[in-house]
């Protein structure tokens, strides 16, 4: 199950973790979070122990998503070695370009 992020942990999961990390920020009003949530979910299965998986809720954790300069929802981080190395938003944040990007991640 993915890591919920909250502004006292973000940096210890995300930017000192061992592993690469995917983080989905999303919100529980944003319909097309809603509707990816399931899928990242079974792309987070999959890859279980390859990559890390983490989630923001943006409506409880906005500083969060400030810190992560997220403008829209959804958003998602790809972080490895301590730096962001890709992100997806809006239109973009799709279950085949996430697995895509992650297969880039672990190659």
């Amino acid at each position: 199950m993915p890591i919920d992020l909250t502004k006292e942990n973000c940096d210890a999961e995300v930017k000192e973790s061992a592993l690469p990390v995917v983080v989905d920020f999303w919100g529980p009003s944003c319909g097309p979070c809603m509707a990816l949530m399931p899928k990242f979910l079974e792309i987070a299965e999959k890859y279980d122990g390859k990559v890390k998986f983490c989630k923001v809720d943006t409506s409880q954790n906005k500083r969060v998503a400030i810190n992560f300069k997220v403008m829209s929802l959804p958003t998602i981080l790809f972080w490895k070695g301590g730096a962001e190395i890709a992100r997806l938003g809006g239109t973009d944040a799709t279950a085949e370009n996430i697995t895509g990007k992650i297969e880039e991640m672990i190659a």
